[in-house]
């Protein structure tokens, strides 16, 4: 091999190398935030009240709004959570990417603010929402929106006398996750549902009465690739185990990154 086809297909592996990044990168930030799934999962137990039969809750989680998530795409899926017409929404965790960078404007508290439920909205901080010093600034965002924060805390929804529990704990990376405070007060014969930013969270929630966990954080995988697949991280290689202790519905995520 001589120097000058040597240095052609030195060249031509460099250009096929900017291709590949820069494909993958256009599908991760134009394309797959845009192809929204929405997954339907039925809960079945004992605990489930006539009055909640074919209650529908909504959850959404992880936007990461910023850089690689617009206020327009957000936009976007606002209106597809309302077409739901769901009873009760919650949102798992990390609204915006970077607080610390983000200015929050008033187009944002009013999006949130038009997100529809019969029975309430309820949210929990995630890892970059504390970061960041985002922790005051989600709050009154949400505060002004209608969205109730569930922070070691629970709610009763009561519906024509029957009633479930939605409970919430602080984000465990960054804030104080306190479940024993959490349970203070809950009527535990009720169906229990766990809000926790991160599905490993079932470890510990094992040993309380949760009937069911929604998580986020480990958004399935990061990054789908075109005719590949998502590709795997540990939260992906555990999601069987987390079956096996708890059932856990874990939010895909709406933002590649």
């Amino acid at each position: 091999m001589n120097r000058r086809t040597f240095l052609k297909r030195i060249f031509g592996s460099f250009i096929t190398l900017i291709g590949l990044s820069g494909g993958t990168y256009y599908y991760a930030k134009e394309l797959e935030p845009n192809m929204l799934d929405i997954h339907y999962v039925d809960i079945i137990s004992k605990k489930v009240m006539s009055a909640f039969e074919n209650y529908k809750i909504l959850q959404f989680s992880d936007t990461h709004i910023g850089f690689h998530y617009s206020i327009e795409q957000f936009e976007k899926l606002v209106r597809k959570i309302n077409a739901e017409n769901a009873d009760l929404v919650v949102f798992t965790g990390d609204l915006i990417d970077n607080p610390r960078t983000y200015t929050v404007n008033q187009r944002l508290v009013t999006l949130l603010d038009q997100i529809q439920a019969k029975d309430g909205k309820y949210w929990i901080y995630g890892n970059h929402d504390h970061g960041g010093y985002g922790t005051n600034m989600l709050k009154e965002l949400f505060d002004q929106s209608g969205f109730e924060l569930l922070q070691n805390g629970h709610r009763q929804i009561n519906k024509n006398g029957d009633m479930i529990n939605i409970i919430g704990v602080d984000d465990v990376l960054l804030g104080k996750p306190d479940i024993n405070q959490t349970f203070q007060g809950v009527d535990q014969n009720l169906l229990t549902i766990l809000l926790a930013h991160e599905p490993d969270y079932a470890e510990i929630a094992k040993d309380y009465p949760v009937d069911i966990q929604l998580s986020g954080h480990s958004h399935g995988g990061q990054v789908q690739l075109p005719l590949i697949g998502y590709l795997y991280t540990p939260h992906i290689l555990l999601k069987n185990m987390w079956k096996d202790i708890i059932p856990s519905v874990i939010d895909h995520a709406i933002i590649c990154e």
